[in-house]
C-alpha cells in the first residue's frame, strides 16, 4: 500500500465579518453570553456561492503543491451545504479550477466530511484507483440560520478550505483512520425543510440542535478518537505535537484537552475568528496552522472531528519535508456588496418565504 500525504494546502474565508456585537444589535444576545458560551468572538459571512469558496480554497492549495488544475484526477468537495441538491458543488468546482473530465463528487457527512473525505482520498490513491486528489470543505451555512432560534445563530460561519493529497515518496501521510457513525443520534443535529420527506411540508429550513447531546458525543467520539489513531499509529499522546480538532465550541475542545490529557499549547483553536464552519474547519485550521509556523517538517498531527449523522473520525498524520508553499495565488473573491450581517437578515426573508 502506497503512503498518502498532503502536498499543498489553503483555505478562503469570506470578506464580511459578523461580530458579536453586530448580532447583539438583532438577536437577544450579548457578547459575553456568546464568549462564555462557545467561544467565538466572530464568525463570516459569505456573499458568493459556496463552490466559489470552495473553488479559490482549491486554487490556493494547488499553487502551495505547485501544479497546474489539470494535474489532479479526482475532486471530492465535502459540504453538507452544496449550491444545489443536484449537481454536486463538485461538479462546479471541477469545471471553475479549470480540470475537465476528472471525476468530481460530494460527500456530507457533517462536520466529519473532511475526515471522511481523507479515508476517501487514501483508499483511492492507496489502491491505484486515483493519483492525486483535490479534496475540499467548504459551508456555507449562513444559509440555514434562523435569527430568531439564539442557540443555533451565534455559532456558524462560512468558509473553505483544501488540501492536494496524493503518494508519498517518503515516510510522511496518514498513519491511521478511527471512523465512525451512530444513526439513533441522527435527529441530534439536523436541518428541517430540506430533502424528499418533506416534499409538500410547509416546514421552514432551520438548524435543529440537541446541544446537550452534541457536546457530549462530540467530547467523547473526538477524545477517544484521538486516543484509538495515537495508538493504531504506533505512537505516544506526548510525541504528537499538534492536535487540530473540529472547531465547534471552545468549551469541548478545552473538555477533550482534559480528557485525554494534551497541553493546551498542542490544540490547535481559531474558533473564535470564524465559528463553526462545518467540513470547512479542519482545513481552514490545518492551512493557518502551517502558514502560522505551528506545523513543522516532520511533525505529528492529530485531526478529529464529531459531526451529524452523528459522526466520528480521527486520523494521525505525519507532515511532510516542506512547510512553505511553492506558489500563490493573487485570485480572491468579489468584494461584497452588502455587510455580512445585511447578508443575514436578507436569508432571513428567503427563510420565511
Amino acid at each position: 500500500m502506497k503512503n498518502v500525504t498532503i502536498t499543498g494546502w489553503g483555505k478562503c474565508v469570506p470578506q464580511s465579518v459578523v461580530t458579536n456585537e453586530d448580532l447583539a444589535s438583532v438577536i437577544d444576545t450579548t457578547d459575553e453570553w456568546i464568549t462564555s458560551r462557545s467561544g467565538i468572538k466572530e464568525r463570516r459571512i459569505s456573499h458568493v456561492n459556496n463552490s466559489d469558496m470552495a473553488t479559490l480554497a482549491g486554487k490556493r492549495a494547488l499553487a502551495a503543491a505547485g501544479l497546474q488544475p489539470t494535474a489532479i484526477d479526482y475532486v471530492i468537495v465535502a459540504t453538507c451545504t452544496p449550491d444545489r441538491q443536484i449537481p454536486s458543488t463538485a461538479a462546479y468546482v471541477q469545471t471553475k479550477i479549470g480540470a475537465p473530465h476528472i471525476a468530481a463528487v460530494d460527500i456530507n457527512a457533517g462536520c466529519t466530511g473532511f475526515i471522511y473525505g481523507l479515508s476517501m482520498a487514501h483508499g483511492l490513491i492507496a489502491t491505484g484507483a486515483a493519483n492525486r486528489i483535490l479534496l475540499i470543505g467548504s459551508e456555507q451555512i449562513s444559509s440555514y440560520l434562523n435569527l430568531e432560534v439564539r442557540s443555533t445563530a451565534v455559532l456558524f460561519g462560512d468558509g473553505a478550505g483544501a488540501v492536494i493529497v496524493e503518494a508519498s515518496e517518503d515516510d510522511s501521510g496518514i498513519k491511521s483512520m478511527a471512523l465512525g457513525c451512530d444513526g439513533d443520534g441522527a435527529d441530534h443535529l439536523t436541518v428541517t425543510g430540506l430533502g424528499t420527506e418533506l416534499v409538500g411540508a410547509d416546514e421552514p429550513r432551520a438548524i435543529v440542535m440537541d446541544g446537550a447531546e452534541i457536546f457530549r458525543g462530540a467530547v467523547v467520539r473526538m477524545g477517544d478518537g484521538v486516543v484509538a489513531a495515537v495508538k493504531d499509529a504506533e505512537w505516544e499522546l506526548e510525541d504528537v505535537d499538534l492536535v487540530i480538532p473540529h472547531q465547534a465550541n471552545l468549551r469541548i475542545i478545552d473538555a477533550i484537552r482534559r480528557r485525554i490529557k494534551v497541553d493546551e499549547d498542542k490544540m490547535y483553536v481559531n474558533i473564535h475568528k470564524y465559528g463553526n464552519t462545518s467540513a470547512a474547519t479542519i482545513p481552514i485550521a490545518l492551512a493557518e496552522a502551517v502558514d502560522e509556523g505551528r506545523v513543522e517538517a516532520g511533525a505529528k498531527l492529530v485531526f478529529a472531528a464529531f459531526g451529524a449523522g452523528v459522526t466520528w473520525g480521527a486520523v494521525a498524520f505525519q507532515w511532510g519535508d516542506r512547510v512553505e508553499p511553492i506558489a500563490t495565488t493573487d485570485e480572491e473573491l468579489p468584494e461584497p456588496t452588502q455587510t455580512g450581517l445585511e447578508i443575514l437578515i436578507a436569508n432571513q426573508r428567503v427563510l420565511q418565504k
